[in-house]
């Protein structure tokens, strides 16, 4: 088991998503399930969950976040994180997830499986 995790939307997501506009994370004390939504996010062009793999009991929010969503376009992986959880099904997800050097080549096959050719600018 480890202790908590702090969740976060990455750089990829930023740039899909575009300029935040809204960010409403569930209380803490909320029981998350694995791949369920733990927060809504808005943007100008989208609005949808952000989910967690993780299932757990969240116990902090970013409420700086919650304030200024902006934060997460500027800074994802330090200001701009979403929420603490305190996680019930980690040694079953932990294998699942990329770091480092093996998210790019995840990334890649995804695209190619969706036929992604690129953001226009």
């Amino acid at each position: 088991m480890t202790g908590n995790l702090r969740f976060g939307m990455t750089t990829v997501a930023m740039a899909l998503a575009g300029m935040l506009v809204a960010v409403t994370p569930k209380k803490v004390g909320r029981t998350v399930e694995g791949s369920k939504s733990c927060a809504t996010i808005e943007s100008g062009k989208w609005v949808g969950p952000a989910k967690s793999l993780v299932a757990g009991t969240i116990v902090a929010v970013n409420d700086e976040l919650v304030a200024q969503p902006t934060l997460a376009n500027v800074d994802p992986y330090e200001k701009g994180w979403l929420l603490v959880l305190k996680p019930t099904n980690w040694d079953e997800v932990k294998p699942n997830l990329a770091v480092g050097d093996d998210v790019a080549p995840r990334y890649e096959a995804k695209m190619a499986a969706d036929d992604f050719s690129g953001c226009a600018a």
